[in-house]
């Protein structure tokens, strides 16, 4: 797979996290933002949202109503205000409003789940994760790096293809393809950098 990697980081240099942030914490609620949304409008919405609270502690305080007005545009805007509050409490009441830097401790936050906190990981912490969302599933079934039917199963499979070490630049990688390239609707395949070694390419179903 060092191959398949080297070209996708010819192709894409710049690929990394396009979530604006300050701190771990602004990036734990980023994450949270950025569920069903581009990071685009999360980086938007954030601008605003921490010039309002930037803590746990202030987040707790903020009223839900006004919560939700801020990060409206972000969609699910009920739901992820009320993972955000309940998060938010569970860092003040559990870790004394310090973001944990453990799966086990990540995942034991409200509103967070395994994709969350192997970003949080993987980005803030600097520990080889990789966080499967909806680009990573669609262009790893397509390249026939995985056929695992939840993204659980993807991320055990593309745990065990690439080595540790490059855990995150695979994950970065494989978003940045899936958004330029391997797009859901009209993936362009003749411009694809690494047709070659595409397992939809050379006649297998696209899942």
């Amino acid at each position: 797979m060092d191959a398949l990697l080297t070209v996708l980081n010819n192709e894409y240099p710049d690929a990394a996290c396009e979530l604006e942030y300050g701190s771990v914490f602004e990036l734990l609620i980023s994450v949270i933002l950025s569920a069903q949304c581009t990071d685009k409008r999360v980086n938007i919405v954030t601008r605003e949202l921490f010039k309002v609270a930037d803590t746990p502690e202030e987040f707790c305080s903020l009223e839900t109503s006004r919560l939700e007005e801020l990060i409206k545009s972000c969609g699910l805007y009920r739901n992820k205000a009320a993972n955000i509050k309940s998060c938010c409490r569970d860092l003040v009441d559990k870790f004394g409003g310090r973001v944990p830097d453990t799966f086990e401790e990540l995942t034991s936050l409200s509103g967070v789940g395994r994709k969350t906190a192997n970003v949080m990981l993987s980005v803030a912490f600097d520990k080889p994760a990789i966080a499967v969302d909806t680009h990573v599933y669609r262009v790893s079934h397509r390249l026939g790096l995985s056929n695992g039917k939840t993204p659980d199963d993807v991320e055990k499979d593309l745990c065990r293809i690439f080595d540790p070490e490059d855990y995150r630049t695979a994950h970065f990688l494989l978003i940045r393809h899936g958004r330029d390239c391997c797009s859901a609707r009209n993936p362009d395949c003749e411009n694809c950098a690494v047709k070659q070694y595409c397992a939809t390419a050379a006649g297998q179903k696209r899942e």
